[in-house]
């Protein structure tokens, strides 16, 4: 008899030992998915690209000190550079100027150094802004502030949302009531809208209570506020998760012994659902950078002269005409990110799914 091709999914141990051709042995849940997840080549090609971007924006100062030579708030109005053998204006003077032929006056507008690929040994590989500011250098720079509110924000939140719904799925009562109205009130504001309020009121005076003293301009400011508006997004799923986990026998088993309700949500519900938390804090962190990019570019996130991607597109808007790369730039960066984030989460969520099948034909 001929073998023929057959399907497995790689979900259990004995399925694993089947596919190995050799005795069944105990294989850990993660040990299952990491062999789905390896699997998978568009989510681990994503993931690859996420690393090499935040590479790239980890060796922004060692970028900006050894080929830029210049930092990110370093203006060069007046400066000139030599591109293949001839010194070239940063920026181009502007106004009134005198037309030799004719005699007349021409307005002449100001022009500022486009991409530098190969001519300019390393300097101004992305042109320059109407401040002379190296574009590369800013948008390295932006990418360590964006990166740095997306994932600590995403912390912050997953975090939240985590205690928030252990308390609110296991205690019930006063306490479900209480969490359950305050993500309503939180998802029933527009995200944005509510992130450009408290933005603005934050951005003025900063934040100042009791222990707790923030700084105007400071990157925990846009931070926190991501972190408070979607936390209901995060909460709302895992609630009701726990409360179906909390129907269950093994919860019941662990009560009957003794276990109080730390130990109970901590150490029998949380790994329940530590698969479905680490895949909304790999979402959430693409959804982070997005929302920090947006609230940015309004003027409610991170405040100059600090660069971030939304920052940088808002202040190429007014020269999308001539310089289109002071927004094509910063803007490929956050779709590479967020595309790259969110293909590598949909992979994890599907290697993280006992019930997601893989196909293997020997």
């Amino acid at each position: 008899m001929t073998q023929q091709a057959t399907d497995f999914t790689l979900d259990t141990a004995a399925e694993l030992a089947e596919r190995e051709h050799g005795s069944i042995e105990g294989r850990s849940p993660w040990y299952l998915a990491w062999r789905r997840l390896r699997r998978n080549y568009a989510a681990l090609f994503a993931l690859l690209i996420f690393f090499l971007i935040v590479i790239a924006c980890v060796a922004a100062p060692w970028y900006a000190e050894n080929v830029a030579g210049t930092g990110p708030n370093n203006t060069h109005l007046t400066d000139t550079i030599t591109v293949d053998g001839e010194e070239v204006d940063v920026i181009s003077a502007g106004g009134a100027v005198q037309d030799p032929e004719t005699g007349q006056l021409v307005i002449k507008a100001v022009e500022v150094l486009g991409p530098q690929l190969w001519h300019a040994d390393g300097k101004y590989v992305l042109g320059a802004d109407t401040l002379g500011r190296d574009v590369a250098v800013r948008v390295l720079y932006g990418g360590r502030n964006s990166l740095k509110i997306g994932i600590a924000s995403a912390l912050i939140c997953t975090f939240l949302a985590t205690v928030l719904a252990l308390i609110a799925g296991y205690f019930g009562g006063w306490f479900d009531w209480l969490i359950t109205r305050a993500f309503d009130l939180i998802s029933a504001l527009p995200v944005i809208l509510l992130g450009i309020a408290l933005g603005a009121a934050l951005a003025i005076s900063g934040f100042h209570q009791g222990p707790i003293n923030i700084e105007s301009g400071s990157l925990w400011i846009p931070t926190l506020i991501i972190s408070v508006i979607l936390v209901a997004y995060v909460g709302r799923p895992l609630r009701g998760q726990i409360l179906s986990l909390r129907e269950k026998e093994f919860i019941e088993a662990s009560i009957s012994q003794g276990s109080g309700p730390f130990r109970v949500m901590f150490a029998e519900l949380l790994p329940n659902i530590a698969s479905t938390i680490l895949v909304f804090f790999t979402l959430i962190i693409a959804n982070n950078i997005l929302v920090e990019a947006a609230l940015s570019f309004l003027g409610a996130g991170v405040q100059p002269p600090n660069p971030s991607w939304g920052t940088l597109i808002a202040e190429g808007q007014e020269r999308i005409r001539t310089a289109p790369w002071l927004t094509i730039v910063p803007g490929a960066a956050i779709v590479m990110t967020v595309v790259a984030l969110n293909i590598f989460g949909d992979g994890l969520r599907d290697a993280l799914d006992p019930r997601a099948k893989v196909r293997i034909e020997h």
